[in-house]
């Protein structure tokens, strides 16, 4: 019921097919879950769905834990879970600004799901701003971008410091045969979307824009200017870059927001 109401509070006609798989994986089994899915099939909402189901809305305790390789992706994710409009709170934790403010604003909220950067929530972990026995779900989201990144030993940190922890929710947009042993990949069930989903939907047009220079601002703004006056959404790796480029174009006149 709550996957169902969520999903008409978004306006969204119906789950794509991976959505739905992955849903159903997540409610009907108990297993550890490797997803491999492309960048923008929707996988946060894949497991995002499902995983309300699970949390018992009634404990005041934090019951799942979504580990990310950034602040954006945090705050998104976090965004998507309240948009649902459901009765499960969550919030983000990540570098940037005091752990002591999110530990007064973990203490006020008292979220079931945390959504938390690898270095941010081994200090959460450590200090039992979040504590550890309360964790049933632990999902990892673009996990290959946590390996990618160097966060390989705080995976494991973390991994080794829940002790009731139930399951394990793995989630790629690229092949992941080869990673560290800890993840124990070879135990989970594989559900690889990255073949079925190679070919973009008829919706979109992809273009591919070759920049000379090392530096490819002036060549964004360029386009930006070509496109008009529309609505574009600029992805970018790295917060650094984020605010870097939002000066920029602000700088330049656009009206921007990060």
């Amino acid at each position: 019921m709550k996957i169902k109401n969520s999903i008409e509070r978004l306006g969204i006609a119906e789950l794509s097919d991976m959505q739905k798989q992955v849903a159903h994986e997540i409610l009907q089994e108990d297993r550890d879950l490797l997803v491999l899915s492309p960048t923008g099939t929707g996988k946060t909402l894949a497991y995002l769905l499902p995983l309300i189901e699970l949390i018992d809305e009634h404990r005041q305790e934090v019951q799942a834990l979504v580990l990310v390789p950034g602040r954006e992706l945090a705050l998104q994710s976090a965004t998507v879970l309240r948009d649902l409009g459901n009765p499960v709170s969550g919030c983000a934790c990540y570098g940037g600004r005091t752990a002591m403010e999110e530990h007064r604003m973990l203490r006020r909220q008292k979220p079931q799901v945390v959504f938390a950067t690898p270095g941010r929530l081994v200090d959460h972990l450590e200090k039992e701003n979040i504590s550890p026995s309360t964790v049933r779900y632990l999902i990892i989201d673009e996990f290959d971008k946590c390996l990618e990144m160097g966060f390989a030993d705080e995976m494991s940190h973390i991994l080794n410091m829940l002790p009731r922890l139930q399951r394990r929710i793995l989630l790629s947009a690229t092949d992941a045969r080869e990673s560290p042993s800890y993840l124990r990949l070879d135990n989970m069930v594989r559900m690889d979307f990255l073949r079925t989903n190679s070919q973009p939907s008829d919706r979109i047009q992809t273009y591919q824009i070759r920049s000379i220079q090392k530096d490819k601002l002036q060549v964004l703004s360029t386009l930006l200017c070509m496109l008009g006056n529309i609505r574009t959404i600029v992805f970018l790796n790295y917060r650094e870059s984020v605010v870097r480029t939002y000066d920029y174009l602000r700088d330049l006149g656009f009206h921007t927001s990060m």
